[in-house]
């Protein structure tokens, strides 16, 4: 079924409407080298792997809430979702932007090699979960295991963070405003020097809010299990 189309002409931006059309016939015109520059998908109900692929620098703006997967594998596109999102989100994201406007459920920005991953509430479980290079800012609270084996990247969190924060974590930064409840195996506090204020202060202000750099703690790898080593063994 092709999809219910209808254009703007004052705003450029093509409307479609989710319930007219199925989720792949939306997902083909928004990766089809046809695709225009702007589209707003409305009434997603909850859809799953909604606009999964982009690989253009197409607007995309969604209309409510959607399911597991939505804008997976971004490259270049900006995905704006004006509602919650479900597992996933962002999940192994190249490049470009998504931006949730509500909470996002667990494994948000999984395995996310770049671009920028913004979430206004709060993110659930195993947030930036083996994360590869992404940006995560999150203006509410983020839940347990989240940057679990972050390899690089950077993570923000501008509430608090549940339980085993950063567990094995490699190279990747995170940045947290409020309370840690535990911190994973080999991740632990630093200091913050001028520049890790500096790009805290980029990333705030690329996700638009408003917080103080010097109100965040950063951690980080302690360096320990990079390597076997039998006095570290229980840690594993």
């Amino acid at each position: 079924m092709a999809p219910s189309v209808i254009t703007t002409q004052d705003t450029a931006e093509t409307t479609v409407d989710l319930q007219s059309s199925s989720t792949r016939a939306v997902n083909e015109m928004l990766t089809s080298p046809e695709a225009p520059a702007r589209v707003r998908v409305t009434d997603p109900q909850g859809a799953h792997a909604l606009a999964c692929g982009l690989d253009s620098t197409i607007d995309v703006v969604i209309d409510g809430h959607v399911g597991y997967y939505c804008a997976g594998v971004n490259q270049k596109a900006t995905v704006t979702v004006n509602g919650n999102a479900g597992v996933g989100v962002a999940e192994n994201m190249m490049s470009g932007r998504v931006h949730i406007k509500g909470d996002a459920s667990q494994s948000a920005g999984a395995t996310a090699h770049g671009g920028l991953l913004v979430i206004d509430g709060n993110a659930a479980a195993r947030c930036g979960i083996s994360m590869k290079g992404v940006d995560i800012v999150v203006g509410g609270n983020i839940g347990h295991m989240s940057a679990f084996m972050g390899q690089a990247g950077r993570l923000v969190v501008c509430g608090d963070a549940g339980e085993a924060l950063g567990d094995s974590i490699y190279e990747a930064r995170i940045y947290v405003r409020g309370s840690v409840a535990s911190l994973g195996a080999d991740c632990v506090k630093k200091d913050m020097r001028e520049e890790h204020l500096a790009e805290l202060a980029e990333l705030l202000d690329a996700a638009g809010l408003k917080h103080e750099p010097s109100e965040f703690t950063r951690y980080g790898s302690a360096r320990q299990l990079y390597n076997f080593h039998v006095d570290n063994a229980s840690a594993y």
